[in-house]
């Protein structure tokens, strides 16, 4: 009962959480069975009671957190640093009273008329709590009335390490230990309440023997809540403050706003992943900065006014969206292009670059727009720009007015791997390294299973391709002979040419069903050869495993179908083209050529691509 405070997620299970809330509550969450546990510290209601009379102090969000070193260690805070090895069963306590426990901030809350003590106005706390992720005996504490400890012997005996700099009641908000420079923290800390909106950032380097105040840039009335150094470059800081973030690319030397799209709004609270910033606002959700591997490769000192393609972070099959691929233009180049290549050098997508297309209004879309898209095409506006490869091959050929039934024009999806990513501007290239990793969560499958899928996927595409190509060759036959119609009254040219393109169109229409006008004329017309191979790609690569022995099957008799229909239209050519085209001769007309229609680029034919809908 009551609202919650801080939130702790257990490392060994992501099932269970520990939250708090005031007045010492503290639960354990299981959503594995639906249990919930208190497991307070101190299972003392304090209503009513003045800070002075409690026995532990607990604040509204007092910190709860796992040891990095030691995921079975639990620690909270009172003004005492607290530890349990056993999920709250019993607590420790690992620390004498590391606050001022000042009687002058401890007494009776509000009046004159009613006190107001429901266990949240508790004041003489530990209000930030942050155990080494290098060394296992280190844990930082900072108070809300000003004091900062440190102990290196896992909390037998305790330092107080308070600069003489700072006012008396400063509250620590937040202390971050370096993840990569032992003895190394970094210090945020606030006292608006006493009407003093100053940004107080500290850093020490000497477990804090000494403290270096790192200010400098931020505006005298930026009120600062939270400071993290990101775990991958040594030096770049996040900074959350009362009006949103900022960044630092030199250890707090200076700082400027990373604030894009971000309201102004408070930031409570700032969690780094692997290659995400997390931020916590107050009142208006939780935000994500995507794909900070950008800022971590920037030279603050040049400013990127160069030509830069950023390493893109590794992507997952399943759950990214593709490879995120960055890269800054000092100005808009005239030409671009983004190649991706395999691990042997091979160019396996090419992308060329244009200026950004306006999107459609929304009065625009049709029932039809909701099919797949054409490969958008990278920007290159000046400035840092961003395209997205989505793992997948080139897809299959496709032509003018083509509908698919539950097929996608994607190509077969790309293996884990390494791959390469070059970026070619006005003739200078840049080369990167990228990565495509497997869901970790996915169980049971191998490289060989994976290697099997993409081999199926990629010789259905070539069928679909081979199939369409074929279509493309009868439209551009049927073309020829319709311009030598209108040319040419004799009748035996007519008769002839007409009788070929009759035997054509029947076969067309055995590989493509060419009664389809709209996505939703599937349900009156079957589809054929081309559409029932494409489908069949969506079945293969509907998961992480090796395709079914049925897709092998049906892969089997598809193709052996089709091969009869590619036979009959060669045969046809052969038998009946060179005797049309010695009459043509004979009247002086253009002979007809083997020459298909012109293929359109992939993703704009294509109008449905998935099921109906019930409705």
């Amino acid at each position: 009962g009551g609202e919650s405070g801080y939130i702790a997620n257990d490392p060994l299970d992501p099932n269970v959480y520990y939250a708090g809330s005031y007045g010492g509550e503290l639960s354990r969450f299981d959503y594995s069975n639906g249990q919930t546990r208190a497991v307070n510290i101190v299972p003392d209601n304090p209503m009513g009671y003045s800070s002075s009379n409690i026995p532990e102090r607990f604040q509204w969000t007092y910190p709860i957190i796992f040891d990095p070193q030691d995921k079975n260690t639990l620690y909270a805070a009172s003004q005492h640093v607290w530890k349990s090895n056993n999920a709250g069963q019993s607590w420790e306590r690992i620390s004498p009273d590391l606050t001022r426990h000042d009687p002058a901030t401890l007494a009776a809350s509000g009046g004159p008329i009613t006190l107001d003590q429901t266990g949240v106005e508790t004041f003489g706390t530990i209000f930030a709590l942050q155990p080494s992720r290098l060394e296992p005996t280190v844990i930082w504490a900072g108070s809300d009335d000003g004091l900062v400890h440190v102990t290196r012997d896992n909390g037998q005996s305790w330092t107080d390490v308070t600069p003489r700099s700072f006012p008396k009641y400063l509250k620590i908000t937040t202390i971050e230990d370096s993840p990569s420079r032992p003895g190394t923290a970094f210090l945020a800390g606030n006292q608006y309440l006493l009407d003093d909106l100053h940004p107080y950032l500290f850093k020490t380097s000497d477990y804090g023997k000494h403290w270096t105040s790192i200010g400098k840039g931020i505006p005298a009335d930026e009120v600062v809540h939270s400071i993290r150094e990101d775990p991958a470059r040594r030096g770049l800081l996040y900074l959350g403050t009362e009006r949103g973030v900022w960044i630092s690319f030199d250890d707090g030397l200076g700082w400027q706003k990373l604030q894009r799209n971000l309201p102004v709004t408070q930031v409570a609270d700032l969690a780094v992943t692997d290659h995400d910033l997390v931020i916590a606002t107050h009142g208006r959700s939780f935000w994500v900065l995507d794909n900070i591997d950008v800022l971590r490769q920037l030279d603050h000192g040049s400013g990127n006014r160069a030509l830069q393609l950023f390493r893109p972070a590794p992507a997952t099959r399943g759950v990214d969206p593709g490879v995120i691929i960055d890269y800054y233009l000092p100005k808009k180049p005239t030409n671009l292009t983004i190649d991706v290549l395999d691990s042997t050098g091979k160019v396996i997508r090419s992308f060329a670059g244009a200026a950004d297309i306006k999107k459609d209004s929304e009065d625009s879309v049709d029932d039809d727009d909701f099919g797949p898209k054409p490969a958008p095409k990278p920007t290159i506006k000046p400035g840092l720009n961003r395209y997205t490869w989505d793992m997948h091959y080139p897809g299959f050929t496709e032509f003018k007015g083509m509908i698919f039934w539950a097929a996608r024009n994607r190509g077969p999806l790309a293996l884990p791997g390494q791959y390469q990513v070059r970026l070619t501007v006005d003739g200078q290239a840049q080369v990167v390294p990228v990565e495509i990793r497997l869901d970790p969560r996915v169980k049971g499958v191998t490289q060989a299973d994976l290697q099997k899928r993409f081999a199926l996927a990629t010789e259905i595409e070539a069928k679909v391709s081979q199939a369409n190509e074929t279509v493309l060759l009868i439209r551009g036959i049927r073309t020829q002979i319709d311009a030598i119609l209108k040319r040419t009254g004799d009748l035996d040219i007519r008769r002839s040419s007409q009788g070929l393109q009759q035997k054509l169109d029947a076969i067309e229409g055995h590989i493509y069903q060419t009664q389809l006008r709209s996505s939703q004329d599937p349900l009156n017309y079957p589809i054929m050869l081309n559409n029932k191979l494409a489908a069949l790609a969506g079945v293969v690569e509907s998961g992480e495993s090796a395709p079914t022995e049925q897709s092998y099957a049906v892969f089997a008799d598809l193709s052996k179908r089709l091969e009869t229909e590619l036979e009959s239209v060669n045969r046809l050519l052969a038998a009946e083209l060179p005797p049309i085209n010695a009459k043509l001769a004979a009247a002086h007309l253009p002979s007809i050529e083997r020459r298909p229609e012109a293929a359109v680029e992939p993703g704009t034919a294509t109008a449905s691509d998935v099921e109906a809908d019930d409705d």
